[in-house]
């Protein structure tokens, strides 16, 4: 896989990924959903950087949110970087294809949430109780680096009492898939779920895959 192939793809995602942010922010107003079939909802949901709606005080409590966001935002620029230097190296070095759409895949998904995070809130106004403006004169809800991430994709493909049988959680109300998710998380997954269940394709040696080609 060239690195122009590896590059449209990640345009492409991130394209897709950022057109579907931008309209559910300026057709939707937070917590608005609309119903597609009765298991998969269109749900306006915005978190801190995390993915699939992972909040950052489910990890830290040591220092505030507001700090904790910063350094989540710069560590996954700093990861971004080295996964664009490694998915540089493998096509320069001839790494397996399957190695390098999974890596880019897990590039654009990063890209894409990065770019929420640093620019959201200054480009967008609040969506609480309204529907968001675009670059509003009054400025946007937060600073630099302190966007949200715009999620919109829920599958609710089960909820139900569990059964009481079931250890730690029985006769708790449960939701079978709850988190809301965006295209970048389905990149990031899809690209790491690749390499865990295509681990010996995706790291062939070099000869081996000289020899395949």
């Amino acid at each position: 896989m060239s690195l122009k192939k590896a590059t449209l793809l990640i345009l492409i995602i991130l394209l897709i990924d950022q057109v579907s942010k931008i309209y559910i922010k300026t057709h939707f107003s937070l917590t608005e959903s609309v119903e597609v079939f009765s298991w998969f909802q269109i749900l306006f949901v915005e978190n801190e950087g995390m993915a699939w709606g992972t909040k950052i005080s489910d990890f830290v409590s040591f220092i505030s949110d507001r700090t904790a966001k910063v350094c989540l935002t710069v560590f996954r620029i700093l990861a971004v970087l080295g996964i664009g230097y490694w998915l540089i190296k493998s096509i320069k070095i001839g790494q397996s294809r399957t190695l390098i759409f999974a890596v880019s895949l897990i590039l654009a998904g990063a890209l894409g949430n990065i770019i929420d995070s640093v620019f959201y809130g200054i480009i967008f106004d609040s969506s609480s109780g309204q529907v968001a403006s675009f670059l509003p004169a009054e400025g946007g809800y937060d600073t630099i680096f302190h966007g949200k991430v715009v999620d919109m994709l829920h599958f609710p493909m089960w909820s139900g009492v569990l059964p009481d049988w079931i250890p730690f959680y029985g006769g708790q109300y449960f939701t079978f898939f709850e988190p809301v998710f965006n295209v970048a998380d389905m990149a990031i997954s899809s690209g790491i779920g690749i390499l865990i269940f295509f681990n010996k394709k995706a790291f062939q040696t070099q000869e081996k895959n000289l020899k395949d080609e």
